[in-house]
C-alpha cells in the first residue's frame, strides 16, 4: 500500500539560529515534521509541514487517559555526508509493539520508511558535523478522539519530529535505588514506550536530584530486589569477566542499543548473561572488588559509563572510568557503525533515501 505525503516546505528556515558548537538535548528543532492521521481504520492525509504547534479539542483522550507512545532514534552524518539511520526497523517493530499494548493502530512498513525517509532528508543540514552529536529523531503517536470516557479510541495522530543533539550525559551518572516507589510490574506496560511509563518517573526523578543522583535504578515491583532499568537506560553489569544485563521479563524495555552491544559482545566471545539480578549481589561484588564495570545504554544516552551505586545504606563506587575499558570499547565500536567509520558487518546502518523531496528539489 502506498501513501501518497504532501510536502509543505517553510518559507524561512531556523537553522542560522542554532549554535552547533553549544548543542542541548531537547531545546531546538528542525525546520520541519511528519504528520498522518488515522481515521476509519486507515493512515490518511500524510503531510511534511514547518514545524510548528498543534490544533486540537481539550477533550481529546490523550490527555486524559495517556494514550501515547513514542520512539527514539539518531540521524548520523556519515563521513561522506550522507544521511544514516541505525537499525530503523526495530525502532518501528518496537513502536507498533507498544501501539498494540495501548490499543493503537500500528505503522506499516512503507509509512514508516518513507515518513522518515523524506523528512531526515528534507532537514538534512539539521544533522550535526560535530563529533558525538547527532539528529535526534522522535516518532509519537496519540489518541485524538474527542471523547471524555473510557473506551477503544478510533482516531489518532502519528508526528515525527526532529531536533539536533549533543550529549545526553556528558559526564559519568550516579544512581540509587528506591524501594517506595515501582515503575513497572508483570502484565503491565514496562515493555513499552508509553508516556506514562515515564510520566510517573518523574517525582522518584527529583528526590534523586536531590540527594545528588543523577538517576534512579529501578527495581521489579514484587520484591524490589531484581534490577530493571535506569530512568532512561537499560542497564549492564561486568562481574569477574562475565556481561550481566537483566533479562526481558516483560517489565523492562527492549532496547536498540541493548541488542546491539549484547550482539557485539556474543561475536567477541564474551560471556553475556540474560537474567534476574540481585541488587544485594550487585552490593557484595563491589565490595569484594568484583564488579569491574557499570554503564547504561540507550539511544539518547548511547553508552554511558556508571561511577556509583547506591542502594539503601550501601553505597558502591566504580573503578574511575579512565581504569574501565569496557563501556568505552563498546561505545567506541557502536559509534563507528553508527557514523560510517568502521564496517558494518551487521546491516545496521542504513542510508537516508529520498524519492519525494529529491525529486521536487532537483
Amino acid at each position: 500500500m502506498k501513501f501518497p505525503i504532501h510536502i509543505e516546505r517553510t518559507e524561512v528556515s531556523h537553522l542560522h539560529e542554532v549554535d552547533f558548537n553549544q548543542l542541548q538535548f531537547g531545546k531546538w528543532y528542525s525546520d520541519h515534521m511528519f504528520v498522518a492521521e488515522w481515521r476509519h481504520g486507515r493512515w490518511v492525509d500524510c503531510h511534511i509541514i514547518p514545524f510548528g504547534n498543534l490544533p486540537f479539542s481539550p477533550a481529546s483522550s490523550a490527555l486524559h487517559y495517556g494514550q501515547i507512545i513514542f520512539e527514539g532514534m539518531k540521524a548520523f552524518r556519515g563521513p561522506d555526508g550522507t544521511p544514516l539511520l541505525f537499525r530503523p526497523e526495530m525502532n518501528r517493530l518496537r513502536f507498533n509493539l507498544s501501539a498494540e499494548r495501548m490499543g493503537m493502530p500500528t505503522v506499516p512498513e512503507a509509512l514508516w520508511h518513507d515518513a522518515l525517509n523524506e523528512l531526515i532528508w528534507l532537514d538534512r543540514r539539521w544533522i550535526p558535523q560535530q563529533e558525538g552529536a547527532s539528529l535526534y529523531v522522535r516518532p509519537f503517536m496519540f489518541a485524538t478522539d474527542r471523547f471524555i470516557g473510557i473506551r477503544p479510541t478510533e482516531f489518532f495522530k502519528f508526528i515525527i519530529i526532529t531536533s539536533p543533539a549533543g550529549l545526553y550525559y556528558s559526564r559519568p551518572v550516579k544512581v540509587l535505588t528506591m524501594e517506595h516507589y515501582v515503575r513497572a510490574f508483570p502484565g503491565g506496560v514496562g515493555y513499552a514506550k508509553a508516556a506514562g511509563n515515564y510520566g510517573a518517573t518523574m517525582l522518584p526523578l527529583r528526590e534523586a536530584l536531590q540527594q545528588g543522583y543523577d538517576q534512579v535504578l529501578w527495581l521489579d515491583g514484587i520484591e524490589r530486589r531484581y534490577v530493571q532499568e535506569i530512568g532512561t537506560m537499560n542497564v549492564f553489569f561486568v562481574i569477574d569477566e562475565t556481561v550481566l544485563t537483566p533479562e526481558l521479563d516483560g517489565t523492562i524495555l527492549e532496547g536498540v542499543t541493548r541488542d546491539s552491544l549484547i550482539t557485539l559482545l556474543k561475536d567477541k566471545g564474551i560471556r553475556v548473561e540474560e537474567r534476574k539480578i540481585d541488587i544485594n549481589e550487585l552490593i557484595q561484588a563491589g565490595r569484594e572488588g568484583r564488579l569491574q564495570d557499570a554503564f547504561g545504554t540507550g539511544t539518547a544516552a548511547s553508552v554511558v559509563a556508571i561511577s556509583e551505586i547506591r542502594h539503601r545504606q550501601n553505597t558502591v563506587q566504580l573503578p574511575p572510568v579512565e581504569e574501565r575499558s569496557w563501556w568505552k570499547q563498546l561505545k567506541a565500536e557502536l559509534d563507528g557503525i553508527k557514523y560510517g567509520t568502521r564496517p558494518d558487518p551487521y546491516g545496521w546502518r542504513v542510508p537516508v533515501q529520498s524519492k519525494l523531496v529529491a525529486a521536487v528539489l532537483n
